[in-house]
C-alpha cells in the first residue's frame, strides 16, 4: 500500500486473494482439478458452438440462443479460471488494483448477459409452443440479434454501474480478499468508506438482472405448461417438455447459485462458503451446460458425433 493523498492515510494499490486454501499441499490437486474443468468446459462449449454450426437442423432461433450461452460461459470461466490457477501455482495471489475491478467488471457483464440470454430462451420456448403460427415472424434473425443486443446493453450499464461504485471507495486496508477472484461481497467488506449507496446498487441490480428476469421465465413456462397441457398426445407432451427441460435445468443452477451469493450483503461469516458457491457459479455452471444440452438432445447428438468423425451432414 503507497500513501494516500489526505494525510497519513494509505491507499490499497493491490488485493491478496487468499484463494480456495491455504494448504500448501492441497493446491497442486486443485490445480489439476479446475485445469480439468475448465479444458472440459471449453471443450464442451466448443464442441456445441461446432455441432449448432455443421448441423442444418439447429439452425433455428433456440440453438442461436444457446450458441451465444456456450460463447458467454467460455468467457465467463475464462475471467476467473485461468487467474486461479496462476495463484494456484504461485502460492500466492497478488491481483493490481485495476486488475482486480476489471476482473469484476467483465465478470459481472457476461453473467448478466446470461442472466437476461436464458429470459430471451424462455420467450423463444414461448412462441414456439404457444404462438407456432407466427413464430417464424416472431422470431425473426432481426428479433433473435435485437434480443441479444438488449442483453448486451442491459448488462454493459449494470456492470459498468457497480464497477464505477466500486472504484470511487476508499480501500485503506487491510487488503486480503477471502475468495478466489474478485467480486463485490468481499470488496465490501473490505472499504474503510460508506458502502450503503453500493448495497442500494446491488440490490437493484438483483432485481433488475435476477428477479424480473425470474419473474418473466416463470411467466413464459407457466403458459407453455397450461399448452402443453392441452396436447391430447402423450408422444406431444413429452416432446415439447423435453424441449424446455433442459433449459429450466439451466436456470435452475444459474438462478440458484446466483440469489445465494449476492442476496446476502454483509454477510462477513459466511465467506468460506461463498467460495464454494462462487465454484457453482463460475465453474461447475458453465461446464454442465453443454452436458445438460446435449445429453436428452438427439439432433445435438447426431451433430457431435458427425463432428468427432469428421462425417458431413445429410443433405
Amino acid at each position: 500500500m503507497d500513501p494516500g493523498a489526505q494525510g497519513n492515510r494509505t491507499t490499497v494499490t493491490e488485493f491478496i486473494l487468499l484463494g480456495l486454501t491455504g494448504s500448501i499441499g492441497l493446491q497442486p490437486i486443485l490445480f489439476a482439478v479446475f485445469l480439468f474443468a475448465y479444458v472440459v468446459t471449453i471443450g464442451g462449449n466448443l464442441s456445441i458452438l461446432a455441432a449448432i454450426f455443421v448441423e442444418p437442423k439447429l439452425h433455428n432461433p433456440m440453438y442461436y440462443f444457446l450458441g451465444n450461452l456456450s460463447l458467454l460461459d467460455i468467457g465467463c470461466i475464462t475471467v476467473t479460471v485461468p487467474p486461479m490457477l496462476v495463484c494456484l501455482l504461485a502460492h500466492q495471489c497478488r491481483v493490481p488494483y485495476a486488475a482486480c475491478i476489471s476482473q469484476l467488471f467483465f465478470f459481472h457483464l457476461l453473467a448478466g448477459v446470461d442472466c437476461h440470454l436464458l429470459t430471451a430462451m424462455a420467450y423463444d420456448r414461448y412462441l414456439a409452443i404457444c404462438q407456432p403460427l407466427t413464430y417464424s415472424t416472431c422470431m425473426s434473425h432481426e428479433v433473435q440479434g435485437a434480443l441479444v443486443g438488449i442483453c448486451c446493453t442491459i448488462s454493459f450499464i449494470n456492470a459498468l454501474t457497480h464497477t464505477v461504485a466500486v472504484s470511487v471507495l476508499d480501500f485503506c486496508g487491510p487488503n486480503v480478499v477471502n475468495h478466489f477472484y474478485c467480486d463485490l461481497p468481499p470488496l465490501f467488506q473490505l472499504s474503510c468508506s460508506s458502502i450503503h449507496l453500493n448495497g442500494q446498487l446491488l440490490f437493484a441490480g438483483a432485481t433488475f438482472m435476477g428477479v424480473i428476469p425470474m419473474i418473466l421465465i416463470s411467466v413464459s413456462y407457466a403458459h407453455v405448461a397450461a399448452a402443453v397441457l392441452r396436447i391430447r398426445s402423450a408422444e406431444g407432451r413429452k416432446k415439447a417438455f423435453s424441449t424446455c427441460g433442459s433449459h429450466l435445468t439451466v436456470v435452475c443452477i444459474f438462478y440458484g447459485t446466483g440469489f445465494f451469493s449476492y442476496m446476502r450483503l454483509g454477510s462477513v461469516s459466511a465467506s468460506d462458503k461463498d467460495k464454494g458457491i462462487g465454484i457453482l457459479n463460475t465453474i461447475l455452471s458453465p461446464m454442465l451446460n453443454p452436458v445438460v444440452y446435449s445429453l436428452r438432445n438427439p439432433d445435438v447428438q447426431g451433430a457431435l458425433k458427425r463432428v468427432l468423425t469428421g462425417k458431413r451432414p445429410p443433405e
